[in-house]
């Protein structure tokens, strides 16, 4: 079998979200060969995925309008990046083939995914991510009927809530777990970034409750009840669906496979260009630490400008992404979450969905190592992603760096990958 064929461009984007949209679209008039990959079916990142019944923000449609005018833009939906092969060098695959790219510069726009915190019966069907309801509504998941409670911590929820509403359910509660004084101060700023202000009243809830947290679920076979805490008290709500998110923690495994340093808040870090630590590479939006659609925008565009060589323009763009980057310090300091939420798990709670292991199997070890060598604990398929960042946030433990193959493979593209080579 011969190996696969070796690709070329001159610019690589791994994600097509906001930053990454943004990036070709700043690079795309100097000409560059570019290539986009994302293992989504369409472009626009999880804030705007497509699907059924979806109706895209203006902001989206337009984007994908004018990046379809440009010739020289490449867009490889439902590809993953599998490998680091060598320097400039990747291992691509989609539903039918794999195969080898080589490129001069890269851009990681991998945006960020959901902090899930395990408590009694977050196992249970019908216990989501926040954010992964909303991905599944728009998908095209039947809600309409069903009482839905949104909890965790952040502006998503709401925006959660109004989609669930919109698809037809009844959103019974929104649970804050910051208090009614930080977001009072994080209303109180919003001044200045006004349409911020405009977009937060429209999401306004009937049922939102500041000081509330998830507690446990009950259910025989799916969700039956939820229990929250509401203040000193604790509420008991009988529902079909509980959804909940605790903030968002940047997707960091691509750029680590390619070698970039991450920074104390293990995001990818980078300089005033959006230059990574490894030369040729840039990272823009969420990998770098989030803070919602606009900073991203504005990162994407200074990294596309960046890496193919107008620096002019991107500098002109730091007035803008220093007004995003004060935006997300609000949220940041506003939506911290509490430190009760390490202590909603009870011994017999499963950390690890995919190995079932326990919290109190992982009682003993002192590490994350130290965890995989005992119990297994992030070594099923998600590989970590769901486990390890709860691990992070209750217990300090540090992931080691991805191995190769960064995501599930078909053996067919690993063994077949010419003159590079797939270290595990």
């Amino acid at each position: 079998m011969s190996p696969q064929a070796l690709e070329h461009c001159d610019l690589l984007i791994i994600g097509t979200g906001p930053a990454g949209l943004a990036a070709a679209l700043a690079a795309a008039p100097s000409g560059a060969r570019i290539v986009m990959v994302d293992d989504n079916p369409a472009p626009g990142g999880q804030i705007w995925r497509d699907g059924p019944g979806v109706n895209l923000p203006p902001a989206a449609v337009d984007r994908r309008a004018a990046l379809a005018r440009h010739a020289n833009v490449r867009i490889l939906s439902g590809t993953r990046l599998v490998a680091v092969l060598a320097p400039q060098q990747v291992l691509l695959e989609d539903a039918t083939r794999g195969w080898r790219l080589q490129y001069g510069t890269g851009i990681v726009c991998t945006g960020a995914r959901e902090l899930l915190l395990p408590f009694p019966g977050w196992t249970l069907p019908g216990v989501t991510g926040a954010g992964g309801l909303q991905a599944l509504i728009k998908g095209g998941l039947p809600v309409r009927g069903e009482r839905i409670v949104v909890a965790g911590s952040g502006p998503l929820l709401l925006a959660v809530a109004a989609t669930a509403q919109a698809a037809g359910a009844t959103v019974l509660r929104v649970a804050e777990q910051a208090s009614w004084g930080a977001v009072a101060g994080f209303a109180a700023a919003l001044w200045r970034w006004p349409a911020k202000a405009v977009q937060g009243l429209g999401l306004l809830h009937p049922g939102y409750r500041t000081s509330s947290h998830v507690l446990s679920v009950a259910g025989q076979d799916r969700v039956e009840s939820v229990r929250l805490r509401q203040g000193a008290h604790t509420v008991d709500l009988a529902c079909d669906r509980v959804a909940c998110g605790f903030g968002l923690i940047p997707n960091t495994h691509i750029g680590q496979a390619l070698g970039c340093a991450l920074t104390e808040h293990h995001a990818i870090a980078v300089d005033v260009w959006q230059a990574t630590s490894v030369p040729g590479h840039y990272a823009a939006g969420e990998c770098t630490g989030f803070g919602g659609s606009e900073k991203a925008l504005v990162q994407g565009a200074i990294a596309g400008h960046a890496a193919v060589g107008e620096r002019a323009q991107a500098q002109a763009l730091w007035p803008e992404r220093q007004r995003w980057e004060a935006f997300a310090v609000q949220l940041h300091r506003h939506f911290a979450l509490q430190p009760q939420l390490k202590t909603l798990a009870t011994p017999d709670t499963l950390v690890c969905r995919c190995e079932d292991v326990t919290l109190g199997q992982l009682a003993g070890c002192q590490s994350w190592t130290e965890a995989k060598l005992h119990t297994r604990c992030g070594m099923g398929a998600c590989q970590g992603r769901v486990c390890g960042a709860a691990a992070q946030h209750l217990w300090g433990w540090t992931p080691p760096a991805p191995r190769m193959p960064i995501t599930p493979t078909r053996i067919g593209t690993l063994v077949n990958t010419g003159s590079g080579s797939v270290q595990p």
